[in-house]
């Protein structure tokens, strides 16, 4: 079930953060508070960001496709679950969502795999978050049956049970504070050490951002408008 799916959704989350003794719990719609700086102009032009839209890959800010178009990103939407690839992109962006619900599709995408596999040899840009993290491991396991998936990213996960984790989190590499959310059943063992630990609001660590090479890969789901810049610098732009 996708979350649009569920009306009241929001009411859900809450009532199971308060029931959890979670603090700072976050729907997967719902942008973090504060000031936004505004966006810089054109940090992205001439890019074109694949980005992976289906069933699969379904949690997607509508402000951070803005935002992207807005600092002169061109979009191109992809299908993993079709096999499908954008050979021209500079930059790929695997959103968060329900592999798991989708393991044989998923590894049966080879054409979208070589691809993948090809972009990330050339050193260009690919931002996986939650959903995007599990599709990158090699093996993905839900439900009893376990799949291969994109061998991109060392390590494998299991989606079930409780939630693994709920709330706001930030975490700054090297561009400021960027902030987001997390809220999965995932546990990964991820064999790369994190480049870095996001925070919660209350200064507790949470969840890690991996990185190799131009890969950043986390359970957070990045809310681009919390800082423009930093987000530009995921898919390869250079600092204002």
């Amino acid at each position: 079930m996708l979350p649009g799916e569920v009306a009241d959704l929001p009411a859900r989350l809450d009532a199971l953060a308060d029931a959890l003794g979670l603090e700072g719990a976050a729907t997967p719609w719902s942008p973090p508070a504060g000031p936004l700086p505004p966006p810089p102009p054109r940090l992205l032009a001439g890019r074109r960001i694949a980005v992976a839209r289906d069933a699969a890959f379904a949690f997607l800010y509508p402000a951070n496709l803005e935002l992207l178009r807005a600092m002169g990103a061109e979009i191109a939407f992809f299908s993993p679950l079709a096999d499908e690839a954008v050979p021209a992109a500079d930059a790929v962006w695997l959103p968060g969502g329900y592999p798991e619900l989708h393991l044989e599709r998923l590894a049966a995408a080879a054409r979208t795999r070589a691809w993948l596999e090809a972009h990330c040899r050339a050193d260009r840009a690919l931002l996986a978050e939650c959903g995007g993290l599990l599709y990158l491991l090699d093996v993905l396991a839900h439900d009893g049956r376990a799949r291969p998936m994109a061998g991109i990213l060392p390590g494998r996960a299991e989606v079930g049970g409780q939630v693994a984790f709920i709330g706001y989190q930030e975490v700054d590499l090297g561009a400021g504070p960027l902030r987001g959310h997390s809220f999965h059943h995932a546990r990964a063992e991820v064999a790369l050490a994190p480049a870095a630990v996001a925070r919660d609001p209350a200064g507790r660590a949470g969840e890690s951002v991996y990185r190799s090479g131009a890969l950043t890969a986390s359970f957070v789901h990045f809310y681009f408008p919390s800082n423009p810049a930093a987000a530009a610098a995921l898919f390869g732009a250079a600092a204002p």
